[in-house]
């Protein structure tokens, strides 16, 4: 299983739109996984910045994720290496991947494959997303889904550690999983 969580520029301005349009689909600049058997044992994980020259953060993803230009310089591999190790692992563990909105970071994943020119790793795996597999533990009716600081809130009592690091969200989203798969809760989508 290969637990995933992106931060990203911002959203995609049209969700219908291919990756090829310029403007749409936003960079990623942290991507984070992290592998675990199917028993909840952790093997690996990996975290990264991304730093490209010429990318722009939106101001409200600056606000969420508080990462600056400054901060990617320093810190950031180039978008090719970071992409280029997730596929590795893609490849050697064929795993279950599983994330919350998982939906976005798919799409993160894509569009920066294709800028990259390479061929996307994540089509022919299965995949699970925390979000939309709790949805009946949603309380409240006119919200379809929890965020994962609802979820982790839930589940276990207490606020979500470091929301919005792509690290902490994808250790988050492992624990809520292997919470809900204990209490027998995981539903299929």
């Amino acid at each position: 299983m290969l637990f995933i969580d992106t931060e990203a520029t911002g959203l995609p301005l049209n969700w219908e739109l291919p990756y090829s349009t310029p403007g749409n689909w936003p960079h990623a600049i942290q991507v984070s996984w992290l592998v675990y058997s199917r028993e909840g044992v952790k093997i690996k994980e990996e975290d990264h910045y991304i730093h490209e020259p010429g990318i722009t953060i939106s101001p409200d993803a600056a606000r969420i994720h508080r990462l600056r230009r400054d901060f990617l310089q320093i810190n950031g591999k180039r978008r090719a290496s970071v992409l280029q190790l997730l596929e590795a692992d893609l490849a050697r563990y064929e795993p279950l991947l599983v994330g919350h909105f998982l939906n976005l970071d798919l799409h993160v994943l894509r569009a920066e494959y294709f800028r990259e020119g390479m061929s996307d790793p994540t089509r022919q795996l299965p995949t699970y997303c925390t979000m939309l597999g709790s949805k009946h533990l949603q309380p409240n009716p006119s919200l379809r889904y929890l965020k994962l600081g609802d979820l982790c809130e839930t589940l276990f009592g207490r606020a979500q550690q470091h929301p919005h690091d792509a690290y902490w969200d994808a250790r988050t989203t492992a624990d809520c999983y292997f919470e809900l798969e204990r209490r027998g809760q995981i539903q299929t989508l």
